[in-house]
């Protein structure tokens, strides 16, 4: 199982979007990276549900569903897209600040690519920031 942090701005889709629908598609990627990022991905695949934006802070867990579909939003059929469903919703939510803050995550994508709309963590970051959720 590989893990993933995937932005989300909240007053367009927010965490709490995806638990009242019980199983979204995560489409409108249009960064390489992050492109690739999804294609990687595998059902089972676990991911932070980050709140970007507004809030700027990690909030819960969701797991991809379905893996390796294309972008219903792209015409052309160029992009990436997964199925995902919430897990559960982080005991405290982890700031952008706090993870900037910590020495331990300096190398995680979401600082060093703070653009990217889809990174991937580390089985030790994802540890990390668990513990920092009280999790």
């Amino acid at each position: 199982m590989a893990y993933w942090l995937m932005k989300s701005e909240p007053d367009a889709y927010g965490w709490n979007d995806l638990v009242k629908e019980g199983e979204g598609t995560w489409d409108g990627v249009r960064n390489h990276r992050a492109a690739n990022n999804l294609r990687a991905m595998a059902v089972g695949d676990e991911f932070f549900f980050y709140h970007s934006n507004i809030g700027k802070e990690i909030v819960g867990i969701a797991t991809v569903s379905e893996a390796g579909l294309a972008d219903p939003s792209d015409p052309e059929g160029k992009w990436a897209a997964v199925k995902v469903k919430p897990v559960r919703k982080l005991r405290r939510p982890v700031t952008l600040a706090q993870v900037k803050a910590d020495p331990a995550l300096a190398q995680m994508e979401l600082v060093r690519f703070s653009r990217l709309s889809v990174a991937a963590v580390t089985a030790e970051e994802w540890a990390h920031v668990l513990g920092m959720a009280g999790e």
